[in-house]
């Protein structure tokens, strides 16, 4: 398993065929605590920069876009009743999405290290 971190705010663990995408500790630091999440009704297929999920935070009230295209697998749909699964640093509580077909370059692309909070 490889894990990479977006400018944004997300972690993106790849995991064979499949990345997960998530919350990263920047990303909850920038929005505080999450309170409401919106899961975008989104196609099979995501664009690179296309909005994952809405969120309503102590924060901020933003969309978190995807770092690079894919193909939908899954979406965390428990976040529609738990939003506050955001705000775990644990992996498999705070993921947004899975997504398969993703161009190898884009994801070396992402960062190695996660982006300094401050």
């Amino acid at each position: 398993m490889t894990i990479r971190y977006s400018d944004n705010g997300l972690w993106v663990q790849k995991a064979g065929n499949e990345y997960t995408l998530g919350l990263s500790i920047k990303g909850q630091d920038d929005l505080g605590e999450v309170m409401f999440v919106d899961l975008t009704d989104t196609a099979a297929k995501i664009e690179k920069n296309e909005t994952l999920i809405g969120v309503e935070a102590a924060k901020a009230v933003t969309e978190l876009t995807a770092p690079f295209a894919g193909k939908l697998v899954k979406k965390n749909e428990g976040l529609s009743e738990n939003p506050e699964a955001l705000n775990s640093t644990d992996f498999s509580e705070n993921w947004i999405a899975v997504l398969s077909d993703v161009d190898e370059t884009e994801f070396n692309a992402l960062s190695e290290k996660e982006p300094q909070i401050g």
